[in-house]
């Protein structure tokens, strides 16, 4: 019976071999072209300096109402983590020998945060929170890093102009087909 399998999954392998590669015109019936609106609903991502940030702003005081009720069952009330990666504290431990990558010690830039938030969370409705609650809950995790006061009030301008304490802290890719 072995012999028999080996023979007929040898002769498969021929055939295989032999019948080419699939042509790419050719079509399978299934699928469509994205349209330009659906393609526009996904193409929302934002440069580290800021550079596409939407329209919109938010408090820290939005931030923290908007965190309770969407990201505090998985990230913690504070940021301090859960079933969900922990957010806020680690400053000072990246050289240590247990470093502790949060969004203040790790993350180099704040505009990376907002895409982030706006891009995947909460995890079970990505997408789902405006603009204007993504300013406010990166704000909110900012404050929890010490890194804007409480009375903040994030926008594309205010965003951009935080500066991460990792910012300086990851090696330039010196390949040149990826430098921006």
């Amino acid at each position: 019976m072995a012999m028999r399998e080996a023979r007929a999954a040898a002769g498969i392998a021929l055939v295989l071999a032999c019948a080419g590669p699939v042509r790419a015109t050719e079509r399978l019936g299934i699928g469509r072209p994205a349209t330009e609106a659906e393609i526009a609903a996904w193409n929302i991502d934002v440069d580290r300096d800021g550079r596409k940030l939407p329209p919109g702003h938010g408090s820290v005081a939005h931030g923290r109402e908007v965190f309770e009720t969407q990201c505090a069952s998985c990230h913690g009330s504070r940021g301090e983590g859960g079933t969900g990666e922990r957010l806020a504290g680690g400053q000072g431990t990246l050289a240590s020998a247990k470093p502790l990558k949060t969004v203040g010690s790790f993350w180099p830039y704040a505009p990376t945060l907002f895409d982030y938030i706006r891009r995947a969370m909460p995890m079970n409705a990505p997408q789902s929170l405006s603009a204007d609650d993504v300013y406010a809950v990166s704000g909110y995790v900012l404050y929890l890093n010490g890194l804007v006061p409480e009375s903040a009030v994030l926008d594309a301008a205010t965003l951009a102009a935080v500066r991460m304490p990792n910012r300086d802290g990851f090696v330039p890719d010196p390949r040149p087909d990826v430098r921006p």
